[in-house]
């Protein structure tokens, strides 16, 4: 785990590379993010982003997801994959929050965890972003990336969200996901990082390990 010196160099070059806390799933009422992000799960953001306003146009309200077909729902965001789970989930959610809670989400981790399809990731997206909750949202991007930093050991997400839990302040628990994703997505790429472009390499413990950087810095050691 990194030390607190080193920590506060990390996070402010963080923040200068990516100042905004932004959602990357569009939405305009709280439910709404709760269903895009329940239609994230093995898909990406801009095709979530590309079904939901057709979705909620169709479907605007708990009580239409409540009431339409599953069928109906499937065709609406098939694209989206696993679209018969993911109707179903939406479906029962919406009948959930109308009967149990008056048709808004509950903040806690535990009744939204509660809801089906809903895990920590999702749960604390919604804490974060809707409630203001600080939380440690771990998807793909933040546990692949925050163990090649070395702020976190374990492959298991919901580990490593308490990892950085303890290592983090909690003014940037949310926006480290968005922050992380941002990185992810423009330089540490899976497959092929931009090591010769991260702002970030200093504090990287990976920088001049993986093989995939072979082609971008021949002087960088790869594994051997």
């Amino acid at each position: 785990m990194k030390q607190p010196a080193d920590l506060n160099e990390f996070l402010q070059a963080l923040d200068s590379a990516y100042p905004d806390e932004v959602c990357y799933l569009s939405y305009n009422k709280p439910w709404e993010l709760l269903f895009a992000t329940i239609l994230s799960a093995q898909c990406t953001d801009q095709r979530v982003n590309m079904v939901t306003p057709v979705l909620f146009a169709e479907l605007p309200t708990l009580e239409s997801f409540a009431n339409a077909d599953l069928e109906v729902i499937e065709n609406l965001i098939k694209s989206t994959g696993f679209f018969r789970t993911k109707a179903k989930h939406l479906k029962q959610c919406a009948e959930i929050l109308i009967s149990s809670y008056n048709g808004e989400l509950p903040e806690e981790m535990e009744k939204l965890t509660a809801l089906p399809g809903v895990g920590r990731k999702t749960a604390n997206l919604i804490r974060g972003h809707v409630f203001k909750i600080p939380s440690v949202i771990v998807d793909t991007h933040v546990n692949r990336i925050s163990k090649r930093l070395g702020l976190t050991t374990s492959d298991d997400p919901t580990k490593a969200e308490f990892e950085l839990m303890e290592v983090l302040p909690k003014d940037h628990w949310t926006k480290y996901n968005t922050q992380i994703i941002a990185h992810g997505r423009a330089i540490c790429q899976s497959r092929k990082p931009r090591c010769l472009d991260c702002t970030l390499s200093a504090h990287c413990k990976k920088v001049g390990v993986d093989d995939t950087n072979k082609a971008n810095n021949s002087n960088i050691k790869a594994e051997g």
